[in-house]
């Protein structure tokens, strides 16, 4: 596999922490951030000095860093040839999308029949908001929204350790999301969510699970079409 050509990592900006404490953390949210967003895309080559230089800091963070993300399989750490965003391997996109929707689902129709008035709030200011991106074609702010909308349902269950499986479940996903990204796919995601949201308004949790459901396989089914003309971006598009 070849690696993509170098960026010149203009889209990181310097760092500057009160302490010394939580640099890994923070460096290893940015360059997840980078790889999720495109800015590092599948195949590119990671310069450790210039991100050092980039961010102001030492190269501890940055390896530590990377490490980590190799754990979350966003990077390759190749011994005497350097370190590379992954290509994204659908296999691994099936299995977190195995995972996000045998936890999703369930979550939302456990959470109907209990589900909070300030949580149904949330949701529904989510939704107004999630709106008005798709009509002004604000894809990042979409992607944050659609995001928000997950995460609030998981927050609502209030399981730590289902959110911190569903938090390591996203690296792939979360890169996939944004390459299908485009106005028909947010309009459509909208009105998936306004079906999950409507269900567990009405306290419908079978609805509601079969909404989720719906909503996650259809990313599946949308990654395997475009993975057929899209090669170079994944492992094993065949």
């Amino acid at each position: 596999m070849q690696m993509t050509a170098e960026p010149d990592y203009t889209f990181l900006q310097r760092l500057n922490l009160p302490s010394r404490g939580g640099t890994t953390d923070h460096v290893q949210g940015l360059i997840r951030d980078a790889i999720v967003s495109g800015d590092l895309p599948p195949g590119t080559a990671i310069n450790k000095h210039l991100i050092c230089d980039r961010l102001g800091v030492s190269r501890f963070p940055v390896s530590e860093a990377l490490t980590r993300l190799q754990a979350e399989g966003l990077v390759e750490i190749l011994p005497q040839r350097g370190t590379r965003v992954t290509r994204i391997r659908i296999l691994d996109v099936e299995e977190a999308m195995f995972i996000r929707r045998a936890l999703e689902a369930e979550a939302v129709r456990r959470l109907a029949g209990e589900i909070r008035p300030d949580t149904i709030a949330a949701l529904d200011r989510n939704l107004r908001y999630q709106r008005a991106a798709v009509e002004a074609g604000d894809r990042s702010g979409f992607h944050a929204l659609d995001l928000d909308f997950h995460q609030t349902l998981v927050d609502a269950l209030g399981f730590a350790r289902v959110r911190a499986m569903l938090e390591t479940a996203r690296g792939n996903l979360d890169r996939v999301r944004r390459i299908l990204s485009s106005p028909r796919r947010h309009a459509v995601t909208l009105e998936e969510h306004v079906a999950i949201f409507e269900a567990l308004a009405r306290g419908d949790g079978e609805a509601a699970g079969r909404a989720m459901a719906r909503h996650l396989d259809q990313v599946i089914a949308e990654m395997v079409a475009f993975a057929a003309d899209n090669k170079d971006v994944f492992d094993d598009a065949g």
